[in-house]
């Protein structure tokens, strides 16, 4: 049924049966002669480039060849080691353009080995155990708060938990995971897999974790420092950048992030609603996911207007190929200079662009396209720097994420230098946890 203030938009418009096959998984698990079939592929190489494009620094040959002996516990040991959250990069890292497009077997044949579904594989047989594979060091009697308890501050938390340290991890948020929980395609986590992982890792013990507390509200930063022996914020970026067009306040305009969010802690996708017209402005992953998902619940046109050329787009050309495949229109090199219509979108004005060298510019030439809904993907921005030095528009950090406040670290999307990815947090949010631990022991 229409909402008579976005006549366009609607839930319900495919059958709960479709709406589910739509949302399955994106990539089966291996069954265990797939996996060892595909283990098989792998040179084993002993300068593996393979490792050296993990922003973790996974031993990849080590557990593939772990999975091809029989041991596939092993191999998620082995990744664990390096990537407390492997089950989850398993499913959402674009390996595609990391590992596996090192592989030599990429380069020789232009078929990878399938690194990413070889760790999700192993990853999921460890966790389906009812023990957590770590211990903790005895306790030091120190105590850290991690403030964010997405992808950098879970692996912080876990970390600093092994050796030892007793953790309190805020949220601002009613559960726990971060991007994992909220701000990834729905099929590309299934079954609560992101809620089940923070489960899991929380197995580790010493980790207390308080929801519904924010930094800048709920939580000071001078508090923190004075309550706890350090502090770690991995508070990610939770404002959405604006469209700075004229009618970007009309009804059916919505931030794309909180279309994501809502679907993702929805328990019934066909209640949901979306628009027959929709348009998503933006390049990034973000921009996929809300145009891929819009599509896959019903709408009839869905569009990304990315405002450069394909090759800017930051989204990878395998999730560009993966928004066609499900009917999604790509444009490129247009911009954004009016939403058109009478309280509620009808309509999005957009301008060609060039870039000669000098700048993106306008050319003049408009085009106009039907849109109920209009999803803004054009980036976040950092809501609260809690009075620390910034380097751009988020957290400046130096080494292992230290700030220019002794005593605090950050990582993960708020803090400088990273790449918005979910192993990149992991691996910023582990390193961080080992200074930490270094700065506490007395020992850096």
């Amino acid at each position: 049924m229409s909402s008579p203030m976005t006549p366009g938009i609607a839930a319900a418009r495919l059958p709960s049966e479709t709406v589910k096959t739509h949302f399955a998984d994106l990539h089966e698990p291996l069954a265990p002669h797939e996996a060892s079939v595909a283990a098989d592929r792998c040179y084993f190489c002993h300068d593996a480039p393979c490792m050296t494009a993990c922003p973790t620094s996974i031993d990849i040959p080590l557990f593939i060849r772990q999975i091809s002996t029989g041991t596939p516990e092993a191999a998620a040991k082995t990744i664990f080691d390096q990537n407390i959250l492997g089950g989850m990069c398993a499913r959402v890292c674009p390996t595609e353009e990391l590992c596996e497009q090192a592989c030599v077997r990429e380069a020789a044949e232009g078929k990878p080995v399938e690194i990413g579904r070889l760790q999700r594989h192993a990853t999921d047989i460890l966790m389906a155990k009812q023990s957590h594979p770590y211990n903790r060091a005895a306790s030091t009697g120190k105590t850290v708060a991690v403030v964010g308890a997405g992808p950098a501050g879970l692996a912080c938390a876990h970390r600093l938990a092994m050796q030892g340290h007793d953790i309190v991890m805020f949220d601002a948020l009613p559960k726990s995971g971060g991007l994992n929980e909220y701000g990834i395609a729905a099929y590309k986590s299934t079954d609560d897999f992101a809620a089940r992982e923070v489960d899991w890792l929380l197995g580790i013990g010493g980790i207390t974790v308080e929801n519904g507390k924010r930094l800048g509200a709920e939580l000071s930063l001078a508090q923190l420092q004075a309550d706890y022996d350090a502090v770690f914020l991995g508070v990610g970026l939770g404002g959405v950048n604006a469209l700075r067009t004229e009618g970007e306040d009309k009804n059916g305009v919505i931030d794309a992030v909180d279309f994501i969010k809502a679907l993702r802690q929805s328990t019934d996708l066909t209640k949901l609603p979306v628009g027959r017209d929709v348009v998503v402005i933006g390049g990034g992953m973000t921009a996929v996911d809300a145009a891929v998902q819009s599509k896959l619940l019903g709408a009839l046109n869905v569009t990304i207007a990315y405002r450069r050329d394909r090759d800017a787009m930051s989204a990878s050309p395998f999730e560009q190929d993966l928004a066609a495949s499900k009917g999604v229109r790509l444009l490129f090199n247009v911009q954004p200079v009016a939403v058109h219509g009478n309280g509620a979108v009808r309509e999005i004005e957009l301008e060609y662009t060039s870039d000669d060298g000098t700048g993106l510019k306008g050319t003049g030439e408009m085009i106009r396209l039907p849109a109920d809904q209009v999803f803004k993907a054009i980036g976040q921005t950092l809501t609260t720097d809690a009075g620390l030095e910034l380097s751009g528009r988020k957290i400046a950090v130096t080494g292992a994420g230290r700030t220019s406040v002794a005593g605090v670290w950050a990582g993960g999307d708020c803090a400088s230098g990273g790449d918005d990815l979910t192993v990149t947090a992991v691996a910023e949010g582990r390193d961080a946890a080992m200074d930490i631990h270094a700065t506490l022991m007395g020992s850096n």
